[in-house]
């Protein structure tokens, strides 16, 4: 199915919309919760689809935001080449894990994850900081394996897996804050990658939405680096979660609301 299935607004949508998600993930996160709905309401994906494909548009844009804070690499390359296979093996593995499950048992699960994403971000602060007061007294095989594990829920779905990989970190990962966030951005791609390579490999996802969806997160993320510093993210980031609960609620009610 090509691009002239669509029509001329249905594209500039959908490339507005992967440049606004793009633009919120590197400012306060969440995009996805803005991405998925538009895929499946807005360009008539199924649920499936549009999660394999959103996953495939997600890490270009991402990219970005490691190649922003790549002079961390230094600091972290120790981490970063202990976490960087179980990484891409759980979300290879979230990928499968995704593609085993059927399409009306996702469509049932995706007001759960969505509201699981948008409750995420909204307790970010007091996530990051409940962890931040521990000392970081884990065994590193320890937090190896909570790493596969946010790395797999990364595969299957994605929205809040950066604020899981912050909190994780926190227990065993040494580091600033901004070593510890080029950490969890060139993770983070990693995650959507190896799923990105499975989805397309299975033929999961509708590549021409694709296309145009990254390209948008291209420059969304771009512009995003200028303004970020004019933007209170915390605000933005209380706005996207009550957004997030409203389309969970809205999702919640599409699958379960015909039942009675």
């Amino acid at each position: 199915m090509g691009l002239e299935t669509y029509s001329t607004a249905q594209l500039v949508g959908l490339f507005a919309i992967g440049a606004i998600g793009s633009g919120i993930n590197s400012v306060a996160g969440g995009g996805t919760l803005l991405t998925f709905p538009f895929l499946t309401q807005g360009i008539g994906l199924s649920a499936s689809v549009a999660n394999a494909t959103n996953a495939v548009a997600l890490w270009p844009g991402s990219l970005g935001g490691v190649l922003g804070l790549r002079s961390e690499y230094a600091a972290t390359q120790r981490s970063l080449r202990r976490l960087a296979l179980v990484t891409f093996l759980g979300g290879a593995s979230g990928a499968a894990l995704f593609l085993s499950t059927s399409e009306r048992v996702f469509r049932q699960l995706v007001p759960l994850l969505i509201l699981f994403a948008a409750l995420l971000l909204f307790f970010q602060p007091k996530i990051r900081k409940a962890f931040a007061d521990r000392d970081r007294s884990i065994p590193v095989a320890a937090g190896m394996a909570i790493q596969f594990a946010v790395a797999v829920y990364g595969g299957y779905f994605g929205a809040g897996m950066g604020i899981m990989m912050l909190a994780a970190f926190s227990l065993f990962v040494p580091g600033n804050t901004h070593q510890i966030n080029f950490l969890k951005n060139a993770l983070g791609v990693l995650i959507n990658f190896s799923a990105s390579v499975y989805f397309v490999a299975k033929g999961a996802v509708n590549l021409p939405v694709a296309l145009v969806l990254a390209v948008g997160g291209v420059v969304g993320g771009y512009v995003a680096a200028s303004l970020s510093l004019k933007v209170d993210p915390n605000r933005l980031r209380t706005g996207v979660a009550v957004y997030g609960v409203l389309v969970a609620a809205y999702y919640a009610w599409q699958v379960f609301g015909t039942a009675g």
